[in-house]
């Protein structure tokens, strides 16, 4: 049996530049955890079945969960006898930007690595990984940092400073792809992420905060008028 705990992720700043070939947006973001976790148990099978158990009905526990598509995945790629079955402790809300999917589907590459002994280094995961999620690659890792490409791209950057962070979700899902679809390249919108990078590099805790930047948050606040109540709360 072995534990993995999976960090939430929030983003600091988050630009996209382009629309690339291949359909995705090239993005610029920087991107750090915080202390909200899932918690995941994975157990041995006999057979080669994969079973996620989660008790909350909102959640799939079949190829739609992406734990369930890595554990597929590591399955295939390391040629394993046995399949593996998957508790997962949910804590990190849902469609609400933090990752949680993502977060579950690098903890099971990283649990499996360890329950198998396979011996993968977190760079092999990390590609692996994002063959099912753009996100995944950051998650392996769980540290501060700034993503490009389609978020493969990593580059570690100063841990912020310690400080209580306020996560506030309005009474629904937002898909992310779904918000993407609806960016307007050619519509200005100012993001911060140079300023970001040098206020971590500067551990400059004030310039962090003004840095703050999201390209995805005013489509988000037009499609949910409630999202800007909520932060006005806050």
């Amino acid at each position: 049996m072995i534990y993995e705990t999976a960090p939430a992720k929030i983003n600091f700043t988050l630009d996209t530049l382009f629309k690339r070939n291949d359909g995705y947006h090239e993005i610029e973001m920087i991107m750090t955890t915080v202390d909200l976790n899932d918690r995941l148990t994975f157990h041995k099978r006999k057979d080669r079945k994969i079973v996620v158990e989660i008790e909350h009905n909102y959640v799939p526990s079949n190829h739609k969960n992406l734990a369930y598509r890595a554990a597929q995945l590591f399955i295939e790629q390391y040629q394993l006898k046995q399949g593996v079955t998957i508790s997962i402790d949910k804590e990190i809300p849902v469609s609400a930007g933090l990752a949680g999917g993502s977060a579950d589907a690098a903890a099971t590459l990283r649990g499996l690595n360890r329950l198998f002994n396979i011996g993968a280094s977190l760079e092999e995961l990390a590609l692996l990984g994002s063959k099912i999620g753009t996100d995944i690659p950051f998650c392996i890792y769980n540290k501060t940092a700034l993503c490009t490409g389609k978020g493969e791209k990593i580059e570690f950057l100063n841990k912020p400073p310690s400080a209580w962070v306020i996560l506030a979700k309005p009474n629904l899902g937002i898909s992310s792809p779904d918000i993407f679809k609806l960016i307007n390249l050619d519509k200005r919108y100012d993001v911060h992420t140079k300023m970001c990078y040098e206020a971590l590099e500067n551990r400059d805790y004030q310039q962090l905060c003004q840095s703050l930047s999201n390209r995805l948050e005013p489509i988000s606040v037009s499609k949910h008028p409630q999202i800007d109540k909520l932060k006005t709360i806050c």
